[in-house]
Parts: C-alpha cells; sequence; structure tokens
C-alpha cells in the first residue's frame, strides 16, 4: 500500500469519526432541549463544526433543520439571539439549577460548582448580541 493510499484510508477513518460524533453531539444536543442542564447550543455548534469536516449533506441538514437550525444559524453568523429566547434560557437555567442545588445535591462543592457554571452560562447568554427580532 503506498502513502497515497494510507494517507486516504487514514482521511476515510477521520472522516467517518467526525460523523458519528456529530452525530452523538447532535443526540445529545436533542436530549439537551429537554434537559435545562445539558448545553443544547454548544452541543450543536460541535456537531456543526464535525459535520463541516466530514459531511456537506449533514452539515446542511444540521443547519438547515426546522426545529434547531434557524438558532445554530444565527449565532455562526454572529447575528444575535432574541430578548425572550435570552430571558427564557437564563430563568430555566436557574430554575433547573436552582432546583438541583435545593433539593438533589447534598455536597456543597458540588452544589458550589454548579452555581458558578450557572453564573458563567448566564455571563456567556448574556454577552451574546440581542437581536432585534
Amino acid at each position: 500500500m503506498g502513502i497515497e493510499n494510507r494517507t486516504k484510508a487514514r482521511g476515510t477513518w477521520i472522516r467517518i469519526l467526525l460523523i458519528i460524533a456529530g452525530t452523538f453531539l447532535t443526540g445529545l444536543g436533542i436530549v439537551g432541549i429537554f434537559v435545562p442542564v445539558l448545553p443544547t447550543t454548544p452541543l450543536l455548534l460541535v456537531a456543526a463544526a464535525c459535520y463541516a469536516r466530514s459531511s456537506q449533506r449533514f452539515y446542511s441538514w444540521l443547519l438547515y433543520n426546522k426545529w434547531f437550525g434557524n438558532y445554530i444559524r444565527s449565532y455562526l453568523e454572529r447575528k444575535g439571539v432574541p430578548l425572550k429566547v435570552k430571558v427564557l434560557t437564563i430563568i430555566l437555567l436557574w430554575i433547573t439549577i436552582g432546583s438541583s442545588v435545593a433539593f438533589a445535591v447534598q455536597s456543597f462543592v458540588v452544589s458550589l460548582i454548579l452555581v458558578l457554571i450557572a453564573i458563567g452560562v448566564s455571563i456567556h447568554i448574556l454577552c451574546i448580541r440581542t437581536s432585534k427580532q
């Protein structure tokens, strides 16, 4: 097997692994829509990056999906996030983290980590440009 064939075979395996990773991350992102602790947008953005490097078909499907394609495109194009979505996201984030800290977590350290994560995510959401929609 020549060097060119080995390089092509390695490229094929990397492409397959990126498609698998993108599909896994897309699945986690979809679960994150219903489980607020999972960060849906970052998971879908990483999935989009995997697909962009491996499959134009999957990348296009993700970007033009009727449920979350518009949010991904807006984020990638730096158009911003509507104010209503920002407010709802932050409220759901704090309700979920707050109820986890109050009712599910026994450890002070874990509670502190959850609160710090919520603060970090809130700051990130607030720093994203607000769209005029």
